[in-house]
Parts: C-alpha cells; sequence; structure tokens
C-alpha cells in the first residue's frame, strides 16, 4: 500500500481520494477551502462538492500543503487548470525528486495555452502522468464501471499506476501519447459547451450529433498540429470523454452550453456554480491556440465568441450553418 496525496478537494479529487483510500493506501486530502477539511473532519463527507459520498476513514483531510507532500510517493493534481501554477508554487520547493505526479487537469492555462503537464514541467523534473476520459465523478463514486486512459511515456511507471488505479469498477489503460490525452481532455469541454447550447436551443439530436462529429474533426486537427497522434482521438480520451461530456445531464460544462441557450449570462452562470466548469477558460485557450497554430476550429471559435464576446447562441449556430460548403475529409 501507498501514501498517496491528491491536491484538490472537489468533486473528482474527493472521489479519487476515496477510491484509492478503499484499495488500502493511505490518501492526504488537500483543499484550499478550510471548511471543506473541517466538515470532512467532522462528518466524514465533502458537503460543498461531493454530498453524497461517505469517505473511507483512510482519507485525511488537510489544508497544510507541508502536511500533504511530505513523504509523499504519489501525487495527484485535481484542481482547476487556471490554479495549478499557484499550487505548484507552494510544493515545488518540499516534493521529493522521486516523487510520481499524476495530472487529473483537463484544461489549458490562459495566456501561456499550456496543459497541466507542460505546467508541472516548469516547476518540477519528476516522472508526470495524466488521467483522463470518461468519468463522471458521480458514478464512479457509485462504483459504475468507467474506463479512462492515462497518457504516460514510462513504461514502468505506467504499470506501477495502473495497478494503483485499477479496480474492478474503474479500469486503466495507459498510452505513452501524453499529449494527445491532455488535448482531448481539455478540448473536449468546449464542445460540450456547444453541444449543451444547441440542446438550450432546442435544435434536435441530429444537430447534437453534428456537433460532436465535427468538434471532434477540430479537436484531432489542433491536436495532430501540436504533436498528437491521431489515433488518441479514437480513445476513451477523445472520442469516449467527448461524448460522456456532449451529451450527459451530469456535465457542469454541457450544463453551462445549456443556460447559454436558453439566455443566461455567462457571468450568471459562473456566479451561480460552486465548482469549476474548465470549458469556461479552456474554451480562450482553444480559439487561440487555434490562431497561433493556423487551424480552422468553427464550433471552438464560436464557443468562444458566445462566452468572451457576448454574441448571440443563436446567431453563432446559423454563422456555422451558412459557411462556405466542402468535402467532408
Amino acid at each position: 500500500m501507498e501514501k498517496i496525496t491528491v491536491i484538490g478537494a472537489g468533486s473528482w479529487g474527493t472521489v479519487l481520494a476515496n477510491m484509492l483510500a478503499l484499495k488500502g493506501h493511505t490518501v492526504t486530502l488537500w483543499a484550499y477551502e478550510t471548511e471543506t477539511v473541517q466538515t470532512i473532519l467532522k462528518t466524514g463527507v465533502n458537503e460543498t462538492f461531493m454530498p453524497e459520498l461517505k469517505l473511507s476513514p483512510n482519507v485525511k483531510p488537510t489544508n497544510d500543503i507541508n502536511v500533504a507532500v511530505d513523504s509523499v510517493k504519489y501525487v495527484i493534481f485535481t484542481v482547476p487548470s487556471q490554479f495549478l501554477r499557484k499550487v505548484l508554487s507552494l510544493v515545488e520547493s518540499k516534493l521529493s525528486s522521486e516523487a510520481i505526479l499524476v495530472t487529473a487537469v483537463k484544461g489549458i492555462e490562459k495566456v501561456t495555452l499550456m496543459t497541466a503537464s507542460t505546467i508541472i514541467r516548469d516547476f518540477l523534473p519528476n516522472e508526470i502522468a495524466a488521467l483522463s476520459g470518461p468519468s463522471f465523478a458521480n458514478e464512479v463514486a457509485l462504483k459504475k464501471p468507467a474506463a479512462v486512459s492515462l497518457g504516460v511515456t514510462n513504461d514502468g511507471v505506467g504499470h506501477t499506476l495502473q495497478d494503483i488505479f485499477n479496480t474492478e469498477y474503474f479500469r486503466v489503460y495507459t498510452n505513452d501519447d501524453i499529449v494527445g490525452v491532455e488535448l482531448g481532455g481539455a478540448l473536449k469541454n468546449v464542445i460540450a459547451i456547444a453541444s449543451g447550447i444547441s440542446d438550450g436551443l432546442s435544435l434536435g439530436f441530429n444537430a447534437r450529433a453534428a456537433l460532436i462529429t465535427r468538434g471532434l474533426s477540430e479537436i484531432v486537427r489542433l491536436g495532430v498540429k501540436m504533436g498528437a497522434r491521431e489515433r488518441t482521438f479514437s480513445g476513451l480520451s477523445g472520442i469516449g470523454d467527448l461524448v460522456l461530456t456532449c451529451t450527459g445531464a451530469l456535465s457542469r460544462n454541457y450544463s453551462v452550453g445549456k443556460k447559454l441557450g436558453i439566455g443566461m449570462t455567462p457571468d450568471e452562470i459562473v456566479k451561480s456554480m460552486k465548482a469549476v466548469a474548465e470549458g469556461v477558460e479552456t474554451s480562450l485557450s482553444a480559439y487561440e491556440l487555434s490562431v497561433k497554430h493556423a487551424v480552422e476550429m468553427p464550433i471552438v471559435e464560436q464557443v468562444y465568441k458566445v462566452i468572451h464576446h457576448g454574441k448571440d447562441p443563436g446567431s453563432a449556430v446559423k454563422e456555422l450553418m451558412s459557411r462556405e460548403l466542402k468535402r467532408e475529409f
């Protein structure tokens, strides 16, 4: 059994910590919010982000970053992408160079346009892996079957992490394309907002299917341009996560899109949410990446304009449907 720390006590961090603790690992769960730690210590429940889950006694919550990373062998980051750099500045001088780092962050940092693993590499020389795929936290908490991708270039580390994470209901596949695994997990959130907008506007199943399919094409085009392998996007961290997030009511990003479709503003939506919907900020990063790499991403562009420039969602749909006709491939 291993000593593991999960940095970030949102819904996904809480569920991962509990899943690992149920396997017998000693798991420290670091939370930014003091009240989250106090509530878990008192009730055994993260009432803010995962109120329906009773946590294993092996989950040890803390606000003290020194306690969280002291002599730890595995560190899993689940904080929102826009806060990852700040967290890393707190831990970089405290972590052992032997610690193995796992990012379960599905976003792209603004300004730098970096994924989580590349942000981590700015601070630490450690082995890094990326966990991504179709995995709603609520369903994993209920021990419903899920399968995910683990992006990792070191086979030995990959096999070790498979053993650590894998359970009878949580299956882990390795993939040495970390870039593809991360980009699939981040960019699908933007397409999920588009899917939610479509449903909010009551455009029907045909429209949603088209958005998912053409959205995947956009993700593949950008991913390949950035060094990912095309086949990665046909896997769990690509189309698997995309379909889930674009169709599941439990998806925060889909929910954001649906609220945009019925007329709420981005500010109203963000203020009404406890948890972060990564696609809101990643829509800006994704659009800027498309410009930087000269990749055509019309769906991403329209989501970006709706969220960051107040464009009417209905007008965005009309613009997508009236684009110049062309070959599919």
